[in-house]
């Protein structure tokens, strides 16, 4: 097994974050690369866990502090998500054999390499995936919490400052005589551009009163105006979207929102 950058040949797989066999990658389509393509330009970085076959079976990545929603700390990176596949097919199982801190370590030494001043990564403070747990034993301290996401956080140099997340500013407004489902996208989620997907097909289906609002946050500008990143609303109400309603559940949603009008 080894860790390396991520390369045009795996670039198609790493779009679907390792995942490219499942329905879901299908149906999340190309917003995830799309996220890819812009980002490269702004400082995405990426390693990958490929086995001797060059099959990649685990991932980083990684990105400026300033291309995400966090203050408090220039020159920092921030990790988005590291994953190990754990499939019952022929990669098998990866997980639970160290390459998770692996791929850590390997994005600490090139953040550093690159003069950063520490990485921040989020970390869920449930037993789930992404652990902020997992995060504190490989060096990390929590210095921020919002709802279940705990900012973990490892400074690379004494004295500097913790970065925090960026709240909330303002959410969607009701408009009269429509049902307004706003898109905040991103696109660096599979999982969420997959809810992103549903609610533009369920309000395809549905139609008038429906609107489907995409509010491109890629546009950093944009996304610190509002201080969501990647976010569904119905109306002024948040949805679930990480992970996402099924198909069904989101447009039974919108539908009884649309009733109201009727």
């Amino acid at each position: 097994m080894r860790i390396v950058d991520l390369s045009p040949e795996h670039e198609s797989v790493f779009a679907s974050c390792l995942e490219d066999r499942l329905p879901e990658a299908r149906e999340a389509g190309s917003l995830r690369a799309e996220w890819i393509h812009v980002m490269k330009g702004r400082g995405l970085r990426a390693k990958l866990a490929v086995t001797d076959r060059e099959v990649p079976v685990g991932m980083i990545q990684y990105v400026p502090a300033s291309e995400t929603l966090l203050d408090g700390s220039p020159g920092a990176y921030f990790v988005y998500c590291i994953w190990v596949v754990g499939f019952r097919d022929d990669r098998g199982n990866h997980q639970g054999k160290g390459l998770g801190t692996a791929l850590l370590a390997a994005a600490e030494a090139d953040a550093k390499s690159l003069g950063a001043t520490g990485l921040a990564a989020w970390g869920l403070v449930l037993p789930f995936w992404m652990r902020a747990s997992w995060f504190r034993k490989h060096g990390y301290r929590r210095v921020d919490r919002s709802g279940m996401a705990a900012l973990m956080w490892k400074p690379f140099a004494p004295d500097t400052s913790a970065p925090r997340f960026v709240r909330p500013k303002k959410t969607p407004k009701r408009i009269p005589g429509q049902i307004t489902v706003t898109s905040f996208l991103y696109g660096q989620c599979r999982a969420g551009n997959v809810g992103h997907e549903r609610a533009r097909r369920a309000c395809a289906e549905i139609g008038s009163p429906v609107v489907y609002r995409v509010v491109d946050t890629k546009n950093m500008a944009t996304a610190n105006e509002w201080g969501i990143l990647d976010a569904l609303y119905v109306d002024d109400r948040e949805v679930r979207n990480g992970p996402p309603l099924s198909y069904d559940k989101l447009k039974k949603r919108i539908e009884k929102a649309a009733r109201r009008l009727r």
